[in-house]
Formats: C-alpha cells, structure tokens, sequence
C-alpha cells in the first residue's frame, strides 16, 4: 500500500508540474530562448507548439494513472 501511495503522490506532482509548464508556454512562448539562449526552432513557434501539446499529453496521462492508483489505495 505505501509504495502505491508513494506511486500517486509522483504521478500527482508530475501532472501537476507538467500543467503548469503547458501554461507558461501557452502564456509566455519565449521562456525557452530566455532560458537556454537558443531558438530552436528560429522563431517559427513549432517547437512551443509542440511542447505544449506533449506536455498537456503527460499531464493527462500521469492524472489518469494517480486516480487509478488513488482507487487503489482507497479500496485496499
């Protein structure tokens, strides 16, 4: 049981944090280049795009896996 609580708590942090990226790039889509002081993708914004989509993929999918090991949890 902890190691599944343990499992939820990860999978919950990831999506978290993988939702709050996809909104800062939704919001601001130069805090790559600031960041790294590169432009990937010479300012055609498919490299943000594509960021954005992936990462609202991984938090939709690590929500889903934390409920599915929250239940477990709840009915161990």
């Amino acid at each position: 049981m902890g190691r599944v609580l343990v499992r939820f708590w990860v999978e919950a942090v990831l999506s978290g944090a993988c939702l709050v990226l996809m909104v800062v790039t939704l919001i601001s889509r130069e805090w790559i280049e600031f960041l790294f002081g590169v432009d990937p993708d010479n300012g055609s914004g498919a490299l943000e795009w594509a960021l954005v989509v992936a990462l609202g993929l991984a938090a939709v999918v690590s929500g889903l896996l934390a409920r599915a090991n929250w239940r477990r949890v709840r009915l161990a």
